[in-house]
């Protein structure tokens, strides 16, 4: 449900705007809103359900995803919109953090890549089918189908899981919680994130994004600082310090988003803007790299089992850095086959990476702590996906002037405008095979093989 909703409410945002009478920058809430609660989220609840109960979190998560799905369907308020999406982003954390969590706690070591690979398969599988489903709910029944179509799903999930149980103890002492930790990471994770989302509107060199940056950076060295001195710090530097494997997977997981995840929306863009072909005619290109991921996910998984981590992870980064190279060396012409090649590369690159990274991390982790690992896990992979939208969305709109957002947002564009976008993408596309080839080199670092957690 949860990458389903991330990329169908994007198709569906026009049929909401002349619905809703949405202004641009509301629109663009309507999704900022669920993602920055959704980050924002991920650690603190990671922690709260290490301490009271995984499948009871994830089961308030369920209804708070499927409850906040029916009331904005019903919603003729854009104010009310707004804050549901922002409790709807909630839900989604709730269920990232505690999923992952389970699922590593109820496999063995020689079972749990696999697993967490079907797990990945999902969530790609969420975000391939994403713009079909909402693209189809919107034109056969309306925009608030999409919202709608979680309900059942959420309560066929509640019914499933009703007889299981959660073998390990749960904590029974109060538990504390690092409040100041909370709040210098919530206004850092704020300030950083909202002018990566508004850049391309705002401009990159307003006031208002150094400022807010500037913020970021402070409050997120004094939440570094706050961990090392608190009682009962948010994130435990033990999660950390000696643990070579875990804290190689977070920095490569951040690496491997910021490398790769704006490159798909910005071929897309390259493809009409340069190439003249629609919106459809784009995705149907582009299908080919979720193809690859949902395909071979299961199989890096198991596997991953087997051998361990660190040839598939590093492989994987591989592959990615090549097909991005490959993309960069694109030429105007935009033949498909230089397009669908390197971005197979790059689906195979990230069925590698994913699901036996995400395993190797939490394979090295106590059981106490697994709530707490796979949050900070999707902490590295929000955070990289938003940088690699601003950042390589920025190098590839930076010789557009200040037409660069407008172009990059879907606005009419010259030749002139086709000329200096494909120039960005192509340095874009170098830049992101940089960051995958250091993202290749952290993952060396690890271990060859994923040892068992300890009790």
């Amino acid at each position: 449900m949860g990458p389903i909703d991330i990329t169908g409410v994007a198709v569906a945002l026009p049929a909401m705007g002349d619905d809703l009478g949405l202004s641009f920058s509301v629109g663009i809430w309507v999704s900022a809103a669920y993602l920055l609660t959704y980050t924002l989220a991920l650690a603190p609840i990671g922690r709260i359900a290490d301490h009271w109960g995984r499948l009871r979190l994830w089961r308030i998560g369920l209804v708070i995803f499927g409850g906040t799905s029916a009331l904005i369907a019903a919603t003729p308020d854009t104010t009310v919109l707004l804050a549901l999406r922002g409790i709807q982003g909630i839900g989604a954390a709730i269920l990232a953090s505690t999923a992952t969590a389970l699922i590593s706690a109820e496999f063995p070591p020689g079972e749990r890549g696999r697993a967490i690979g079907i797990n990945v398969t999902a969530i790609y599988l969420g975000l391939a089918l994403g713009p079909i489903i909402g693209g189809a709910l919107v034109a056969g029944f309306g925009w608030r189908w999409v919202f709608l179509v979680n309900i059942p799903v959420s309560l066929i999930a509640l019914a499933i899981a009703r007889p299981l149980e959660e073998r390990r103890r749960v904590g029974t002492a109060p538990m504390r919680i690092d409040l100041p930790g909370v709040g210098l990471l919530a206004v850092g994770l704020t300030a950083g994130l909202v002018p990566l989302t508004f850049g391309p509107v705002w401009g990159w060199t307003a006031p208002g994004v150094f400022i807010l940056e500037t913020v970021a950076v402070v409050m997120l060295a004094g939440f570094a600082l706050q961990q090392v001195r608190a009682r009962d710090p948010l994130l435990p530097a033990t999660l950390f310090r000696r643990n070579r494997l875990f804290l190689a997977a977070s920095i490569a997981a951040f690496l491997n988003y910021v490398s790769m995840f704006g490159a798909i929306a910005l071929t897309a863009v390259l493809l009409q803007v340069v190439g003249g072909r629609s919106a459809l005619g784009a995705g149907v290109v582009l299908v080919v790299q979720p193809f690859f991921m949902v395909a071979l996910s299961p199989l890096a998984g198991a596997a991953s089992d087997r051998i361990g981590s660190r040839a598939l992870v590093t492989g994987g980064m591989a592959l990615i850095a090549i097909g991005l190279f490959g993309l960069a060396m694109v030429p105007e012409s935009l033949p498909l086959h230089r397009i669908i090649v390197p971005m197979a590369l790059v689906g195979i690159g990230m069925a590698g990476f994913s699901s036996p990274n995400t395993s190797a991390a939490m394979g090295v982790v106590s059981m106490d702590m697994l709530g707490i690992a796979a949050a900070v896990l999707a902490t590295m992979r929000s955070l990289g996906q938003s940088v690699s939208m601003a950042a390589l969305g920025g190098i590839a709109a930076h010789e557009l002037g200040r037409d660069g957002g407008r172009v990059i947002l879907g606005g009419d564009a010259s030749g002139a405008d086709a000329t200096a976008y494909l120039s960005g993408y192509r340095t874009a596309m170098l830049v992101g095979s940089a960051i995958a080839v250091i993202g290749m080199l952290v993952s060396l670092t690890r271990g060859a093989k994923t040892a068992a957690p300890s009790a």
